[in-house]
């Protein structure tokens, strides 16, 4: 206790290095520690269940002939058919049980509340083998998934009961009309489960043999070709991953060659063998099954990382500070310890000190923390913002105060154990020069400047790439012009619409928005264009021979008329789409460049005939228009080979997503669109409403969020690299005044004196930069997969940092220099 009253009294005593010191630290440390939310959340954090490090996730390899269907949940390989779940479930020997599951879009109506939000289809072994308890009622048990399309219950998530019904116990038994079927109100989840999907958090969990009724159309139940269910497990007691990937796998494989290998078609021998060999894929799943995960991991580790360089740059500060510091209590420390203290008293004492400093620093860190979680979620779409929790959770706080002690002793140590071996009688000896080891201590102090100049040098090239990356992100030809154009989606089937009436309705808010004063266009698509969704199938096209093996797959759009001129893509022959193209009359198809080469259809594309899905060989579509390349999916992607269909032509679109021009203030239609749905049915929810600019941004939130992020933090280490170098020149200039004052008057003029201290702000640029450059290009490899037009190690990217950090670098050292300069001979001649 004496020794933290007498931090406190030192601290006091210098107030000004005190208080750059905690500036410093909260920076980094709180850099860090918003980061760690971010990384905790993405790939730390188990679920909230019972056990989690005994749950596995499932993974069905390719090649998977068929359809196949994904999400968020993870990407292709890891879905499995329906059949082959129950097959699996049935002989399984090594899980507790294994669990199936499903996201889909879902509104919901409950008392005359009505939302579009998310659904889990669920098998009905989800919830045991989670080993969850329900917060009210009952969950889901293998009862309630027997019979496909025969269970109308639902268990609602804790949050949903929470926010929209106010945790009335008495919805139970209730219903409550999940897209348009009335299902029963069995119980509710406990609190904190938001399901096994990062990224999403649903409202509601169905069983899974309900998804023919809650996705209309669907009929993949007896399917072996159709693979869209995630599977996991939990290990028996005793059991490891490696005896059960043997042993799932013996029962995976009888099935594959008996029952499945049968069922393929126009398969080549080659592609046969390997479908007969694929075996499951068993990995840990105490995290869930989530694509953020593998998404999310390399721009989350290269954050860290440079979150991490911030806060060794801002500790080499506070180092330096403290031998400075330290130089000046050396008589202090010489007098205690002839006094009889002894060194370890002393080192706790100055530990103590700087333990107390990172600990002020750690404390101010979480308000800096708060600011950069507020500012990322401000880069974040509105979906993720909403899904990941932004806030300084109890880990981010144990994480920063961990972070705080221990940069309190990595930046203290050395100062301590410096400043507590003094030379006594060097030191007490008065006037006699600097204490024994201060050029120890200089040449320490020069070297954390040099490591702070390269770790800065570094963090600007990584900046300057992501900058430059983003900046072509920017100048992406999008093919599309999405000025002054709003989207939004509506979803009739899931309230309930039948296809007719779904398709009715269509017609009736394309009249409706057309009305609207101002609006030049409106239009339709059922995939919504740069949204990350995408849907393809393989097609056959007259006059392209292909293998069994040869890749005839394309995506996909069905669109309404006008949707090439509202959206200003170019029909480079043939026509669009119009009102004629209906149920009843020829099939119809435009297609982009793209797909036109790669079937070796070149310009005479219009008049071909070409077969989708089941029907390939059918080939009743014709190709009636040729337009431009333009952006599908992402941003970021090439262009895809594409083919468009009228959605008027198909007898089981239930929801759609419009497209409308306006010459008026595109914010003023996001305004009047809600109340236009509203009118043709007030319990429709109109989904995703916003600006085509907005949507092309959401796209590229990555882009964003990692240049914004590095720069900010490269600039922040900029600075406080440029602290440490003016702190270090000031002290040396002090520390020299005698020298310098000697050197000028045996007839050194200021100009030298200038270019000498300057001369010693080159040297460490120059090492410092060399050394930051070469990190910089480790980075850059590192980061390659982020990066877009541009490789890891562009040289006007290194230029433009080396000018950077020389300006930075010579504005930190001159005022010294300047200093240095204007000393009086005989002034210097008398000082200590």
């Amino acid at each position: 206790m004496g020794n933290l009253k007498l931090a406190f009294r030192t601290l006091r005593k210098t107030p000004f290095v005190t208080a750059v010191a905690v500036v410093s630290l909260a920076l980094g440390i709180g850099a860090n520690a918003a980061i760690f939310s971010l990384f905790d959340q993405m790939l730390l954090r188990a679920l909230p269940v019972a056990e989690p490090e005994r749950l596995v996730n499932l993974a069905a390899p390719e090649p998977k002939p068929g359809s196949q269907s994904c999400n968020q949940a993870g990407d292709c390989d890891l879905v499995f058919s329906y059949p082959m779940f129950r097959d699996l479930e049935r002989a399984q020997t090594v899980f507790t049980g294994i669990a199936a599951h499903r996201i889909f879009g879902a509104n919901l109506a409950f008392n005359k509340q009505t939302m579009n939000g998310e659904g889990v289809l669920v098998s009905g072994s989800y919830f045991p083998v989670l080993g969850l308890r329900p917060a009210l009622g009952r969950l889901l048990t293998p009862a309630d998934d027997q019979v496909v399309g025969g269970h109308f219950v639902a268990v609602l998530s804790h949050s949903y009961w929470q926010t929209r019904l106010g945790a009335n116990p008495a919805v139970l038994n209730e219903p409550i009309v999940v897209n348009g079927q009335t299902m029963t109100i069995v119980g509710v989840a406990p609190r904190g489960f938001e399901g096994t999907t990062l990224g999403s958090r649903p409202q509601v969990f169905v069983p899974i043999t309900m998804r023919g009724l809650m996705s209309p159309g669907f009929d993949g139940f007896e399917n072996r070709r159709s693979y869209w269910a995630y599977l996991f497990a939990r290990l028996k007691p005793g059991v490891s991953i490696e005896r059960a990937r043997t042993a799932i796998n013996a029962v995976y494989r009888p099935i594959i060659n008996d029952v499945e290998a049968p069922l393929q078609e126009r398969m080549s021998d080659q592609t046969m063998a390997r479908f007969k060999t694929k075996e499951i894929v068993v990995e840990e799943g105490r995290r869930g099954q989530s694509s953020v995960h593998g998404e999310a991991r390399t721009p989350l580790i290269l954050l860290f990382s440079i979150t991490g360089i911030v806060l060794l740059i801002a500790c080499a500060n506070i180092a330096n500070l403290l031998l400075a510091r330290a130089a000046q209590r050396s008589m202090e420390m010489a007098v205690r310890l002839s006094l009889g203290a002894s060194r370890p008293q002393l080192l706790a004492q100055l530990l103590t000190e700087s333990v107390l400093l990172a600990v002020l620093g750690g404390a101010a860190s979480l308000l800096v923390a708060r600011w950069t979680l507020t500012g990322i979620a401000a880069m974040l779409p509105p979906e993720a913002a909403t899904t990941l929790q932004l806030e300084l959770r109890p880990a981010v706080v144990v994480f920063a105060a961990a972070l705080s002690i221990g940069t309190g002793l990595l930046f203290g140590m050395f100062p301590a154990l410096h400043s507590t071996r003094p030379d006594l009688v060097t030191t007490l000896r008065a006037n006699a020069g600097q204490p024994s080891g201060a050029r120890a201590a200089a040449r320490f102090r020069t070297s954390l400047v040099t490591v702070q100049i390269a770790l800065s040098m570094a963090l600007l090239i990584s900046a300057g790439l992501f900058i430059k990356s983003l900046v072509n992100v920017s100048r992406v030809d999008l093919g599309l012009k999405v000025d002054d154009v709003v989207t939004f989606g509506i979803s009739p089937e899931l309230n309930g619409y039948t296809p007719t009436r779904a398709r009715a309705l269509f017609q009736r808010v394309e009249e409706e928005i057309a009305a609207i004063p101002g609006v030049t266009g409106v239009s339709a698509s059922l995939v919504p264009i740069l949204s990350g969704s995408n849907w393809g199938t393989d097609v056959a096209v007259e006059g392209f021979k292909r293998d069994p093996d040869t890749d005839a797959n394309a995506r996909f759009n069905e669109i309404g008329p006008d949707y090439f001129r509202t959206l200003g893509v170019p029909l480079l022959a043939g026509r669009e789409f119009n009102a004629i193209d209906a149920l009843g009359t020829p099939k119809v198809a435009v297609v982009n460049e793209a797909f036109a080469k790669k079937f070796n259809l070149g310009r005479e594309a219009v008049g071909k005939r070409i077969g989708t899905g089941e029907d390939q060989d059918k080939m009743d579509i014709q190709i009636v228009g040729l337009v431009q390349n333009a952006k599908y999916s992402e941003v970021k992607q090439e262009m895809p080979p594409l083919f468009f269909t009228p959605y008027r032509q198909d007898s089981t679109v239930g929801s759609i997503n419009f497209y409308v021009r306006t010459s008026l203030e595109p914010q003023q239609l996001l305004r009047t669109l809600p109340a236009v749905i509203a009118r043709l049915d007030p319990n429709l929810p109109v989904e995703n409403l916003k600006t085509m600019p907005q949507q092309v941004r959401e796209n590229v939130f990555l882009d964003r969020m990692i240049s914004t992020l590095s720069a900010a933090f490269a600039a922040l280490a900029t600075m406080l690299a440029a602290v440490g170098l003016y702190g270090v020149l000031a002290y040396t200039v002090a520390q020299r005044t005698r020298e310098i004052g000697v050197r000028m008057a045996l007839g050194a003029d200021g100009r030298r004196v200038r270019g000498m201290v300057l001369r010693q702000v080159g040297r460490m640029t120059l090492v410092g930069g060399a050394i930051g450059v070469a990190a910089a290009l480790g980075l850059g490899r590192a980061a390659q997969s982020l990066l877009f037009g541009l490789e890891g190690h562009d040289p006007l990217v290194v230029a433009t940092a080396a000018v950077v950090l020389a300006l930075v670098a010579f504005g930190a050292g001159y005022i010294p220099a300047a200093r240095a300069a204007r000393v009086e001979p005989m002034q210097a001649l008398r000082y200590e």
